[in-house]
């Protein structure tokens, strides 16, 4: 019998968005870019090979293992850092977690996952460290930031940005975001661990 060649095994960008915990538009820019490959059919629809999607799931979660030793976070002295994530992504949970556990193993990470929970969360931990997303659900991101950044309770908490967006989509939110470190989430595990370090370093130096 002649041989049939099988099709490539691929799947569609919503069932990509599910398995990588981010929201579809995300993924379907990660194919825009590159970073998955993926074809369109005659009706327009994006079809991601699987192999591709295993592939940057793998690498995204073996740079994460293979970061840098860990820093002295001050757990010693019996006040843990403490760390507030405020971020929607499961995915980008995970990855930041990922990276936490490796650079600061004795921390406190929180995690909320939509701005109002954040806010209520931040007020009563009040954070060594507050990572935030730009594009949260209930609330905006910029507006959060802005609110955080003058408000005397959070003077010595550590303000770092995670974003997806690039330069030119940030742009709205340049007003909330002038003069705080910002971290695109492609580059989480190479940029975060020096802003983490740097955040440790920092609290370490603060009169007990």
């Amino acid at each position: 019998m002649p041989r049939v060649n099988a099709m490539p095994d691929t799947c569609s960008t919503t069932e990509a968005a599910q398995r990588l915990g981010m929201a579809v538009r995300s993924v379907q820019l990660m194919v825009d870019r590159g970073e998955l490959q993926a074809w369109k059919t005659p009706g327009g629809h994006r079809r991601i090979l699987r192999s591709s999607l295993e592939a940057c799931m793998a690498a995204r979660v073996g740079t994460a293992s293979a970061a840098p030793p860990a820093v002295d976070d001050g757990a010693a002295a019996g006040r843990p850092l403490t760390i507030l994530l405020i971020e929607d992504s499961v995915h980008f949970q995970n990855l930041v977690s990922l990276v936490v556990k490796r650079e600061l193993p004795a921390a406190e990470l929180h995690v909320a996952s939509d701005g109002i929970a954040g806010l209520a969360l931040a007020g009563r931990l009040e954070p060594d460290v507050l990572l935030i997303d730009i594009l949260l659900p209930g609330i905006d991101g910029a507006a959060l930031i802005s609110s955080l950044r003058s408000h005397p309770q959070f003077a010595r908490s550590r303000l770092i940005v995670v974003t997806a967006l690039d330069e030119s989509q940030r742009q709205p939110y340049a007003f909330a975001l002038d003069g705080v470190p910002l971290v695109h989430k492609t580059d989480l595990v190479t940029r975060l661990p020096p802003l983490l370090a740097a955040a440790a370093a920092a609290r370490a130096a603060w009169p007990a």
